[in-house]
């Protein structure tokens, strides 16, 4: 593990520990413009992270979910999502998890995923691998959907936006799950679960898990294969294997 990934397991541990401190209790909840809702503790960790941060890398870039880009002209930026399925976090549910990537120049070399209810830390960095609390982490290695596992993030919005890809996609695989945060890509990076296809996904919402899913043996995409830049909006397939994603693509790029 690099320094600068040490540096970033620490801060996610900080971070985990700041969400904790307010899981099943006090949220203080309000509701921004687009009507998603927002903690106490979703700004409490990305004050503390980005304090950290500042602290360790000061000449680095942060762009947050909730306070935004501060030296976004830097070269090193770092993207936070101080709880990934607010939801979730709102209604005591352990799946939330914390989000942090370190871009460079554009492209992420290293990446955390975390659930701090369950104490597991999903680390990353370019080139060297995936680890889950230091242990190696390999995908499944699926080709055939009809041995797969798929996950459906955001189905109501895939039915809404896209019904016959909503469709095709309940058709597809061996088993379906629902889900809305980033859990599904930890199970698929382990190798518990073959694919997961999202919708409607921010910067902040799958640098780091693509990269995850990546280091692990799988494959990342847009819809349409695109490569995954700092698009808004996004929806995305994530695979354990390039055969199975370009299974999936078909279905997502057919309806685009």
């Amino acid at each position: 593990m690099t320094a600068t990934l040490a540096d970033a397991v620490l801060i996610a541990e900080a971070a985990g520990k700041v969400a904790m401190r307010h899981f099943r209790g006090d949220l203080g909840i309000d509701f921004k413009a687009d009507d998603s809702p927002v903690t106490q503790a979703d700004r409490a960790v990305e004050a503390e992270v980005r304090r950290l941060i500042g602290a360790r890398f000061p000449d680095h870039g942060i762009y947050g979910e909730e306070q935004g880009i501060e030296r976004g002209e830097a070269d090193d930026l770092w993207i936070i999502d101080p709880i990934d399925g607010t939801r979730s976090f709102m209604t005591g549910h352990p799946l939330f998890g914390f989000l942090l990537a370190k871009l460079t120049q554009g492209s992420a070399d290293l990446a955390v995923v975390a659930a701090p209810a369950l104490a597991e830390v999903y680390a990353a960095a370019r080139g060297q691998g995936a680890a889950l609390n230091g242990k190696t982490l390999l995908s499944s290695g699926c080709t055939a959907p009809d041995n797969a596992t798929l996950y459906i993030n955001e189905g109501e919005k895939i039915w809404r936006a896209a019904p016959d890809i909503f469709a095709d996609l309940m058709a597809f695989g061996r088993t379906r799950r629902f889900a809305y945060d980033c859990y599904p890509y930890a199970l698929l990076a382990s190798g518990h679960v073959d694919a997961v296809v999202d919708f409607d996904l921010q910067p902040y919402d799958y640098h780091a898990v693509a990269l995850l899913v990546e280091e692990a043996g799988g494959v990342m995409t847009g819809w349409r294969g695109e490569r995954l830049e700092m698009q808004t909006n996004v929806a995305t397939i994530a695979a354990a294997t390039p055969d199975l994603h370009a299974e999936l693509l078909r279905i997502t790029a057919s309806g685009c």
